[in-house]
C-alpha cells in the first residue's frame, strides 16, 4: 500500500512536470522564460519580453510559492484585528493602483493572469497588495496618528570604493533583518530581460515585481541596496508607490543621477530607506537618504 502511495506521488509530480513543460512550449507568453532546480535554497527564474509576459511567467512559474506568499502577507498585516485583506484591497485599487504607470500594470496584470492560469485564486488588487506590503505599514502608521507608530526596522547595508578596498573598486554588502516567516522565502533570484530599459538581477520574493530585499544590479553597470531609516515617521497618500519607483530605478538607471531622480519623483515616504549605490562604471558610489520632506545625496569616489 505505501508502494502504491509512493508511486502515485511520484507519477503525480511527473505528470506535473511534463504539463508545464507543454505549457512552456504551446504558450506564447512563455517565450525565452525558465524556473531552474533549486540549489540551496534558492530558485532561479528567468523571465523575459514585454511587461504582460514578463508578469505571466511570473505568475505561472511561481504560481505556488506566489500563493503561499500571499498567505504570509495577509497574516502579517492583519494579525493585530485591527485592518482586514478588504481594507488592503481597497486601498491598493483606489489609492496606489491610480498613480501605477501602464507599464508596470500590465506586468501586475500579467502576473494575475499567469497565477489563473495555474490555478490559484489571485486578482490584482491581491498582488498589488503584496508587492506593497512593506510600505503599507507607513500609511496605516499615518492613519493612526495618535499612535504615531513607527514603521518597523529592516536591513543593514554598506558599499565602499577607493582607498577603503583592497582593488580599489566597488565593494558592496547587504543583510536582510526580515522575520523567519517571510525571511524564509526571499529566496528567489530573478533575471529579468525586459523589452525596455536594462537586463536585471536581483533576489526577490515570489509575486513582487521589486527586490525588496533590496539588492540588485542592471546591465548599466549599477548596484543597488539599502538600509531602512530607523524610526521614521511619515506619509504621502498622494505619491507614487515606492515598490514601483525602486523597480523603476532597477531597470531604467544607467548612473547615479538617474537613479536619484527616479527615486524621488512622486515620493510618498512609503518603506524610507538610506539608499546605497554603486556605478560600476564611474566606479563612484552614493547614499540617496530618502525621507518625506527631508531627502539627500551623497557621492564619493573615495570613501
Amino acid at each position: 500500500m505505501k508502494l502504491r502511495i509512493v508511486l502515485s506521488v511520484l507519477l503525480l509530480g511527473t505528470l506535473a512536470a511534463v504539463l508545464l513543460s507543454r505549457d512552456q512550449k504551446t504558450d506564447a507568453r512563455l517565450a525565452g522564460s525558465s524556473r531552474g532546480e533549486e540549489k540551496n535554497g534558492w530558485i532561479p527564474v528567468r523571465l523575459q519580453g514585454t511587461p504582460e509576459q514578463v508578469g505571466y511567467q511570473h505568475g505561472f512559474l511561481l504560481a505556488k510559492e506566489i500563493e503561499d506568499a500571499l498567505a504570509v502577507t495577509q497574516l502579517s498585516l492583519t494579525h493585530d484585528g485591527v485592518r482586514d485583506w478588504k481594507f488592503f484591497r481597497t486601498t491598493a485599487e483606489k489609492m496606489l493602483w491610480p498613480k501605477i504607470e501602464t507599464e508596470y500594470r500590465q506586468e501586475l496584470q500579467g502576473m494575475a493572469d499567469g497565477v489563473a492560469a495555474r490555478g490559484v485564486k489571485a486578482d490584482v488588487w491581491d498582488l498589488v497588495v503584496l508587492n506593497a506590503n512593506i510600505e503599507l505599514p507607513y500609511y496605516t502608521a499615518w492613519l493612526d496618528k495618535k499612535k504615531k507608530s513607527p514603521a518597523p526596522d529592516r536591513c543593514s547595508a554598506f558599499v565602499a570604493t577607493g582607498r577603503y578596498t583592497k582593488t580599489g573598486q566597488v565593494v558592496i554588502g547587504h543583510n536582510n533583518w526580515s522575520g523567519y516567516l517571510e525571511g524564509s522565502r526571499w529566496n528567489v533570484i530573478f533575471d529579468i530581460r525586459p523589452a525596455r530599459g536594462h537586463r536585471i538581477l536581483m533576489d526577490g520574493f515570489p509575486g513582487l515585481i521589486h527586490s525588496a530585499d533590496d539588492f540588485g544590479m542592471n546591465s548599466a553597470g549599477m548596484v543597488i541596496t539599502e538600509t531602512t531609516i530607523t524610526q521614521f515617521h511619515g506619509f504621502d497618500p498622494n505619491g507614487i508607490a515606492e515598490f514601483v519607483r525602486a523597480r523603476k530605478a532597477m531597470q531604467y538607471s544607467a548612473s547615479i543621477g538617474d537613479f536619484d531622480r527616479i527615486m524621488r519623483e512622486g515620493n510618498n515616504g512609503g518603506y524610507a530607506n538610506a539608499w546605497l549605490v554603486a556605478d560600476l562604471n564611474r566606479n563612484e558610489i552614493a547614499r540617496l537618504e530618502l525621507g518625506l520632506k527631508h531627502v539627500t545625496l551623497e557621492r564619493k569616489k573615495d570613501g
